[in-house]
């Protein structure tokens, strides 16, 4: 099969890879959401876990990973929920990995194992040992195919970022030791620049706060009330949405009606209706200069101010005044 991606052109995938992007698990994520409920209220944050998770897979294709690395990058969001993380808020989870919590049983009871035996893969040693995945996923502030692809998507989607602005990153992108690192500090400063965009004018923006937060309270309502169960969570965001708008529950009715692309919010500190703080996330790519590798913050003093920018912000956290609704939050 073809695919034609807006990030890194077109690629063909056969065998293996073909059978797991057309599998049920994976195609499910044409239905999952990135952003959560951002999609909900504003038309344009509607990147979907599909193309993120086809995306990273190319990206390590890209920079020379492995088949099974690339098999690892396709299906390591195969398990997250309907709604991605804002099913992380509804049930508390500071640490916003309930996907992560889960993916060993999803794995197992899925077609994977059986398509990854057929080429005489085992499931456990491809996909529960993650750690030898250098290139899909590095601790933070580090550079990792998952990181990488979900910044480059959402801002080129939301049109922040240019096609030529990625392909001048991607030329600079390379793999030393299994791991991603730059050739030059402008594209390191252009991907921490764009990054922190990511985090704090998108994941922390108001409108994104405040759809979070009402659907948050709408599934922790509808989990409470058996409307849904954790398992229905595995459905796609629509599936979801259908149950929960087909119960008569006063509380889950009246908290869907802020849901909606009318609506108007705004930040204010001084003045407002509901306050959200995020997980802290933090980029400082590695730079190879000459035959040694530098931290980006290193050799560049705008890294390391608008690192100290972005966590100033992210601790704080967002404050947000709906200005319309179509029913008041008080």
């Amino acid at each position: 099969m073809r695919i034609s991606d807006p990030i890194y052109g077109e690629f063909v995938v056969d065998g293996l890879l073909e059978e797991l992007v057309l599998s049920q698990p994976v195609q499910r994520l044409k239905g999952v959401y990135q952003g959560g409920a951002s999609y909900l209220v504003n038309d344009k944050w509607d990147v979907t876990r599909y193309e993120h998770s086809v995306g990273v897979m190319l990206l390590i294709r890209q920079l020379g990973g492995s088949l099974e690395e690339q098999i690892a990058g396709l299906l390591h969001d195969v398990s997250h929920t309907a709604f991605s993380h804002v099913v992380d808020y509804a049930l508390d989870n500071r640490e916003e990995n309930y996907h992560e919590n889960i993916y060993e049983q999803f794995i197992e009871e899925s077609e994977i194992p059986q398509l990854l035996k057929k080429y005489g893969y085992t499931y456990r040693n491809l996909l529960l040992e993650d750690a030898k995945w250098t290139l899909l996923e590095q601790p933070a502030p580090a550079l990792c195919a998952d990181r990488v692809d979900y910044t480059l998507r959402d801002q080129f989607h939301d049109g922040k970022i240019t096609t030529e602005e990625i392909v001048f990153f991607l030329e600079n992108l390379t793999a030393a030791d299994g791991k991603m690192v730059l050739t030059r500090i402008e594209s390191a400063e252009w991907f921490v620049k764009t990054y922190y965009r990511e985090v704090i004018d998108f994941f922390m923006h108001p409108l994104n706060a405040y759809s979070c937060h009402f659907l948050a309270e709408v599934l922790k309502t509808a989990l409470a009330k058996k409307v849904i169960t954790l398992s229905s969570l595995l459905l796609t965001d629509q599936e979801v949405l259908s149950l929960i708008h087909a119960t008569d529950e006063p509380d889950i009715q009246r908290l869907l009606k802020h849901l909606h692309r009318n609506v108007r919010v705004k930040e204010d500190v001084n003045d407002y209706d509901l306050h959200r703080t995020n997980k802290i996330r933090m980029i400082d790519p590695d730079v190879m200069r000459g035959n040694k590798l530098w931290k980006a913050s290193d050799l560049s003093e705008n890294v390391k101010k608008w690192g100290e920018e972005a966590r100033r912000k992210s601790e704080r956290g967002i404050y947000v005044k709906i200005v319309s609704a179509e029913m008041p939050f008080r």
